[in-house]
């Protein structure tokens, strides 16, 4: 068997050690050991895999080879099986890090093991799935479609006969397609099967001998592919409104349209961002359990989505200013370019983090009409760099302490991490810097009776960015820093004192 396997399913090695097999890749005819029962035919597209490889194939085209999009409808008008063979042609989807229902996977192993001839039996083209078998190593041979024939159905009901000789065979699928092949089989059975199959099992009265049910509940999934924790960074569309002491009922309520819209704009990228860099969240070995990596969600689902989110979003955002509407279009351009390529471009992609924090203050005045004074966009500018520098600082740390090299193409080395922590620290003290500059400042008096007492929130700063760096430095800070400040006990203590200070002074 394949070492790949052995890595994602590592307790299938000891059955292993005691049964080893050279198995043939042929659809051809082969006699039926009696004692191991009816042959064994298993669909792919979420029953042996929980996701969908041709929507898989898909997104990976869209992300690498864009410009091969407008060969899709010539091809979608020779019929579906013509479509799915475009997508083998074009792209070599990566099955060992596909998300292989493990349940399954075990339950076929055993079954190999006893001498039952397993079939992969697919509507995907039979090249991809036949890659599916050589990595897997469990089967006979491989049934899928052809370039001319689309084998779902009743196409794939009479191809499994015609092999079989029309003997018996039992039959694992998922989808509503499988209806018929559940109702022929001697032993039907499903794999994570969807309700319209359900339905129609029972209006059939089709019982399932076994199931092999492993995904995540779907609205789990959901609020894990939404990120709501996220939207805390967006609060700060309530920070110009905060600081210019400009607080009123009628002001909130604007900021808080302008915070849906964000947190709705945010959510919907963060879809686009998950469904176009699913590949590489499948090698990743925490983003792999993301709801479209893990295929606990269809991409399709994250696509409707979005697309709900923006379309809330926006539409919302028309009853702001048209400033507001600016900024909100300007951010979800940006967004987008980050995640299609700006990510990618090493230095460049910290200036947009940083920038895209900026971005939320500046379209929380627009929403709002009150304008950000320099110090507030030249503070910001510098505290959200250090902030984006210690985000790339801290994956190459932990990737040095792994002994690993970084492969999700952020453009950085590990060599570059003590140029990293140099940029990172002196933004962090160049904020530090500005914000006592404008304790200085003529304008504070303006806003506060007691400006002399803000120089305690000074030191308090200083406690904080040297905390987050020195977290960093030892390979204990492991997510994002704003998300870490409004979770990490200290950092909310200090955030505390900072209020109160703010509040005395004023």
């Amino acid at each position: 068997m394949p070492k790949t396997v052995y890595l994602f399913f590592p307790e299938l090695l000891e059955s292993d050690r005691s049964t080893r097999w050279k198995l043939p890749n042929t659809t051809q005819y082969q006699p039926v050991n009696p004692a191991a029962g009816l042959p064994l035919y298993v669909d792919l597209d979420g029953t042996l895999v929980k996701s969908d490889t041709l929507v898989d194939s898909l997104l990976a085209l869209i992300r690498t080879k864009p410009a091969q999009l407008l060969k899709l409808p010539g091809r979608l008008l020779r019929g579906k099986a013509a479509f799915k063979a475009f997508f083998s042609e074009a792209i070599s989807l990566d099955v060992t890090h596909l998300p292989y229902n493990r349940k399954l996977l075990q339950y076929l192993q055993k079954e190999r093991a006893a001498g039952r001839e397993i079939y992969l039996a697919t509507g995907a083209d039979a090249r991809l799935a036949q890659r599916v078998a050589d990595h897997l190593g469990i089967f006979a041979g491989v049934l899928g479609s052809d370039g001319t024939t689309n084998l779902i159905g009743a196409n794939k009901l009479e191809r499994m006969r015609r092999h079989r000789n029309a003997g018996g065979f039992d039959y694992i699928g998922n989808a509503r397609p499988d209806l018929t092949l559940l109702a022929a089989a001697k032993e039907p059975m499903v794999a994570n099967p969807s309700l319209a199959l359900r339905m129609g099992m029972r209006r059939r009265g089709i019982q399932p001998v076994r199931e092999f049910v492993e995904r995540t509940h779907p609205l789990k999934s959901l609020v894990k592919a939404i990120r709501i924790h996220q939207w805390a960074k967006n609060l700060l569309i309530f920070l110009p409104l905060l600081l210019g002491h400009r607080f009123t009922m009628a002001r909130f309520v604007p900021a808080l349209l302008g915070f849906l819209c964000f947190s709705l704009t945010a959510s919907a990228t963060y879809i686009v961002n998950d469904l176009l860099d699913i590949e590489a969240d499948r090698r990743h070995p925490r983003k792999r359990r993301r709801p479209f990596a893990a295929g606990d969600l269809p991409a399709s689902v994250g696509i409707a989505i979005s697309a709900v989110f923006l379309l809330v979003a926006f539409s919302t955002a028309r009853l702001l200013p048209v400033s507001f509407y600016f900024w909100l279009v300007l951010y979800l351009a940006t967004t987008l370019a980050y995640s299609t390529y700006l990510k990618r471009v090493a230095l460049v992609d910290v200036l947009v983090l940083a920038g895209l924090y900026t971005l939320r203050l500046q379209a929380g005045g627009a929403a709002t009409a009150t304008p950000i004074s320099h110090w507030l966009a030249g503070f910001s500018i510098f505290l959200f760099l250090s902030l984006a520098f210690v985000k790339r600082f801290a994956e190459l740390e932990n990737l040095r302490a792994s002994g690993a090299t970084p492969k999700n193409g952020r453009g950085y080395l590990v060599a570059d991490i003590h140029q990293l922590r140099s940029f990172g620290t002196s933004s962090a003290f160049a904020a530090v810097v500005v914000f006592a500059n404008y304790i200085s400042g003529r304008d504070v008096v303006v806003l506060y009776r007691e400006p002399h007492y803000l120089w305690l929130i000074v030191p308090l700063m200083i406690l904080w960015l040297c905390r987050v760096w020195l977290l960093a430095s030892r390979g204990e800070l492991n997510e994002d820093p704003v998300i870490f400040a409004i979770t990490d006990r200290m950092s909310l203590l200090l955030g505390a004192l900072v209020a109160i200070i703010a509040v005395l002074a004023i």
